[in-house]
């Protein structure tokens, strides 16, 4: 049974007088342990795909499962809940508080469950410690770099040992070598920890670094590339990418 997994999901917003249609009936999975990207051209539908799998929007029509779980039959409190305990959520943008510490931003899903940050003290200090930061726990935001500041949003992600975690563009705003240190990570938390994890990148060289890469267009998927034994070469992503006019 996939961990995460959509079913004729469709999004329409209406704009004045005018319906756009940023989903059109879109089945996806995921398997547990898996990374996948999902990329596209501005306006494909490919954000609009992560927030609806992670409960952050509602859809037009369709369904989302999280381990065979309906999430938009959840009351709101209900789905709330589900996605503190059960999505990690990596933006483009970290995210971080900047009067809180790297530990106490990594704990931060911990304290808004109304849990004592002690309780879960030695986990946030592994967390750091696999992401690179182990000697960073008590830095503010403002004294870590940019590709820092991502490990530690990273890190916060898999505090609350999510069932799947979802990137928006992670490596956005980070240089070359930030950003490929930050994919090496988040293929290593496959291994690692086990992760499941969902990324939106508009990069071909981040999508090589996932399992699975899945190509939106005009809210639809319209081609799939699965990683061989070498991984997903870049020249195979931008070829996809040409011949579809992506």
């Amino acid at each position: 049974m996939p961990v995460l997994a959509a079913q004729s999901l469709t999004k329409t917003y209406r704009m004045g007088e005018v319906s756009v249609t940023a989903l059109d009936d879109v089945d996806f999975a995921v398997e547990r342990g898996e990374f996948v990207a999902i990329m596209g051209p501005s306006g494909s539908g490919k954000s609009t795909l992560l927030h609806l799998l992670g409960g952050l929007d509602f859809p037009t029509s369709g369904e989302v499962f999280l381990n065979d779980l309906p999430i938009f039959k959840l009351s709101d409190d209900e789905l709330t809940e589900l996605r503190r305990r059960k999505v990690g959520f990596i933006f483009q943008f970290y995210n971080l508080l900047p009067t809180l510490n790297a530990a106490e931003n990594v704990g931060l899903p911990v304290l808004i469950d109304g849990q004592p940050l002690r309780r879960e003290r030695a986990r946030i200090d592994d967390l750091l410690t696999l992401v690179g930061l182990g000697d960073r726990v008590d830095h503010k935001p403002d004294q870590l770099s940019g590709g820092q500041q991502q490990r530690v949003a990273i890190a916060r992600a898999f505090v609350n040992q999510p069932e799947i975690v979802l990137a928006d563009e992670p490596t956005g705003n980070l240089d070359s070598r930030s950003s490929t240190a930050i994919l090496e990570l988040l293929r290593s938390t496959c291994r690692e920890l086990g992760a499941t994890i969902v990324m939106v990148t508009h990069d071909p060289r981040a999508a090589s670094f996932a399992d699975r890469v899945v190509f939106l267009k005009d809210g639809r998927i319209v081609h799939t590339l699965t990683n061989g034994a070498g991984g997903i070469p870049v020249a195979e992503i931008v070829d996809v990418m040409t011949r579809l006019e992506l």
